[in-house]
């Protein structure tokens, strides 16, 4: 099989996990004939989805594909696989599935580290008693009234805007509509429609905060998933001609790169500082923020990023939801029905793995860009992310060499 047959395998491959599992296809933005005639077919057969998926894994080392090509597309089937098996009725431990969707091993948290997290939340937080309930004090501090929402967002979004396109570049035709919407299981939701557009939905239920909405609209827009649809999009698909990144699937090492890209994007396009730089775009809007409270506390809370993963990992471990439910209560600090909305998220069929993404995903990314060579910037270093195909195994491969 020549390299251009096997790509387009590949993608009518994706659109036909879609017909199985709607929403397996986050984007798609090639050839819109190619999905009617996948969406005309017949609906798929595990079993053949399986067997198409190994025929590709098998020809990839004879293809005359690039490296990074091979090793991209190798990634990716290899969660396919996975995908399949469990379509066909495979029993697979949950650690496998994880490692084969995303490249990593999922590993529980250290509680003498939640412990630290949580003294060092004691000295900042104002007032006495229990730790949750002075966070929570803090935290509605901040609230962002409904009706002012919208005009935060898009407040946020131009802020942010102008940073990338003059720190990273964008298409000057590219554009975000947004949306704010109530009753869905998100915070906030990209839907890249390709031709540099997105549309970015944003859940007014979740009670939004100003020291939390700059990092969403940042990971949903600039320079998170968006800023990375669009640059791959106009240089990955479009000028280099490489098909295989005019899809981008739910559950494949894709994800984990842009979910932990764009958690670290409030920090590639602002720095040390966004909390005052937020308070400012807030009190032209008449919303009071302490910037220098919120980066404090956000610091000391990315310690406790990895609760969410053990959560994760002890419900399809056997544990009840009871129990799941008190450990996020306990260490992540997090009310009891915001607990409850997160394990229902993690038994979804198609999304019950995905938490992974943004604990793995940011501190793997984190620790790369933290570990760039002197020669590099950290715009530079950022900027690969948008631009090439990277997959986990080659981050940690350069990590370990810079070591």
């Amino acid at each position: 099989m020549d390299s251009a047959a096997l790509v387009a395998e590949y993608v009518r491959l994706g659109l036909r996990f879609d017909r199985l599992l709607p929403g397996f296809v986050d984007s798609y933005t090639g050839d819109p004939a190619v999905r009617r005639r996948v969406a005309d077919e017949p609906v798929p057969e595990p079993a053949r989805l399986l067997d198409d998926v190994r025929r590709l894994l098998a020809a990839l080392p004879g293809s005359d594909l690039a490296d990074e090509r091979r090793r991209f597309l190798v990634a990716q089937l290899t969660a396919l696989e996975c995908s399949a098996r469990k379509l066909s009725g495979a029993q697979v431990p949950f650690p496998a599935e994880v490692e084969a969707y995303f490249q990593v091993v999922p590993q529980l948290g250290d509680t003498d580290e939640y412990r630290q997290a949580h003294r060092e939340l004691a000295a900042l937080l104002p007032g006495r008693g229990r730790l949750a309930e002075r966070l929570a004090a803090v935290r509605r501090r901040d609230v962002i009234p409904a009706e002012r929402l919208d005009a935060s967002v898009r407040a946020l979004s131009s802020a942010l805007r102008d940073r990338v396109h003059r720190r990273f570049g964008l298409p000057v035709q590219e554009v975000v509509e947004y949306r704010i919407v109530t009753d869905k299981p998100w915070s906030g939701f990209n839907h890249y429609i390709g031709g540099f557009r997105s549309r970015v939905a944003v859940n007014a239920d979740v009670g939004h905060r100003a020291s939390n909405l700059p990092h969403l609209v940042a990971h949903e827009s600039y320079p998170g998933h968006h800023t990375e649809h669009c640059r791959k999009e106009a240089g990955l698909a479009r000028r280099h001609a490489l098909a295989e990144h005019t899809i981008f699937l739910v559950n494949t090492p894709q994800c984990l790169m842009a979910e932990g890209l764009a958690d670290l994007g409030l920090h590639a396009a602002v720095g040390p500082g966004w909390g005052p730089w937020a308070a400012e775009i807030f009190a032209d809007l008449g919303i009071a923020l302490d910037g220098e409270l919120a980066e404090r506390i956000e610091r000391v809370m990315v310690g406790l990023l990895p609760v969410r993963q053990d959560a994760l990992l002890m419900l399809h471990g056997g544990a009840d939801e009871a129990e799941v439910v008190a450990h996020l209560q306990r260490w992540l600090l997090m009310p009891e029905a915001r607990a409850r909305h997160l394990v229902e998220f993690m038994r979804d069929p198609l999304w019950r793995a995905y938490t992974t993404t943004y604990v793995e995903g940011y501190r793997l990314l984190r620790r790369w860009l933290e570990a760039r060579p002197a020669t590099a910037s950290s715009a530079d270093h950022y900027r690969r992310l948008l631009d090439e195909p990277l997959v986990p195994e080659v981050l940690r491969a350069e990590l370990a060499a810079r070591i």
